[in-house]
């Protein structure tokens, strides 16, 4: 990978990393602001290292070594640098186990986003999916059984990958369900802020994930994901402790990131499926996305502070 492409890469994950987590950048800021003054500084640095370091650093390996157990734990970390035809042969093998997994996963989260959480209606037809939320154990188990069908004869892994996706996704589902649950309780005023300090850490955890399974559609160096996503947890950061209110005046920024979410995962599962994708697409793709969504944002946002000269919001949906 040349210099461009690697810069474009590491912006491309930032971006992603940073429009994909602004829910936890909201629930963070208003957790932090029932706590003492010492415990909100203790979650903005060290924290913040939890965050970069411990999260985003050592799940991309995780996940490597998981979907290569030959290399083991420290040749999942040394494999990056190393220059061992074997050892990026075993990597190369197991990447389209890795694409599958991670496709599903981001697939399955797009689709749960648009039939069943709450959202502003960016575009015609969302609505109306919405109403058709019965519908989304339906078209997922569909999506699963089409490509476990066209992948378990000549690429088992990949229909491995797929079911694995489709596990995890269901496991970080449910407990992203229990931390909604205990941020109700946290409005508990006997609550300690050690407990929500906890809650805190356990919810960008859960959050970090997407974040990181999307990373591998830019590409399959661990060092420019985490890179690229360590500058992105910093953003978020910024903007936890900056002017949240501005940040949610932006009101389509959730849906530009789950938009990309779902063309990354389209992306990941044509290349685990054999077809070359080029390295500049999906960098490219975060930011024509996003980029849309951002301006229909800045209309409205506008739109709305010129609500008393009679201006209306453009509504879609």
């Amino acid at each position: 990978m040349d210099l461009l492409s690697g810069i474009l890469t590491v912006a491309g994950l930032c971006l992603f990393e940073t429009v994909s987590s602004i829910d936890n950048a909201i629930i963070n800021a208003e957790v932090l602001s029932t706590m003492q003054e010492k415990y909100r500084r203790w979650f903005l640095t060290w924290g913040l290292f939890i965050a970069v370091f411990l999260v985003r650093g050592l799940l991309p390996w995780l996940i490597v070594w998981l979907s290569t157990p030959l290399l083991g734990p420290i040749g999942a970390i040394t494999a990056t640098f190393s220059s061992n035809p074997a050892v990026m042969e075993a990597i190369e093998n197991s990447a389209p186990m890795l694409l599958a997994f991670g496709g599903t996963f981001l697939v399955f989260l797009f689709f749960h986003w648009l039939f069943i959480e709450p959202k502003h209606f960016g575009l015609r037809g969302e609505q109306y999916i919405q109403k058709k939320a019965v519908w989304f154990y339906a078209v997922i188990s569909l999506i699963l059984a089409i490509l476990v069908w066209f992948a378990i004869g000549a690429r088992p892994f990949v229909a491995f990958g797929a079911v694995i996706g489709s596990t995890a996704f269901f496991i970080v589902h449910g407990f992203r369900q229990n931390a909604e649950i205990q941020e109700a309780k946290l409005k508990d005023p006997n609550i300690s802020d050690i407990s929500k300090l906890f809650y805190l850490e356990v919810i960008d955890a859960t959050f970090s994930i997407d974040g990181v399974i999307g990373a591998f559609a830019f590409t399959m160096s661990v060092p420019l994901i985490i890179i690229g996503n360590g500058l992105g947890a910093v953003v978020v950061r910024q903007i936890t402790i900056g002017n949240i209110d501005k940040i949610k005046r932006f009101i389509y920024l959730k849906n530009g990131a789950m938009y990309s979410i779902l063309c990354l995962g389209m992306i990941m599962l044509s290349d685990a499926f054999g077809f070359h994708i080029p390295p500049w697409l999906s960098p490219v793709v975060t930011f024509g996305i996003v980029g849309y969504f951002l301006y229909k944002s800045i209309q409205v946002a506008n739109a709305l502070s010129a609500g008393d000269r009679g201006v209306e919001p453009p509504r879609t949906g």
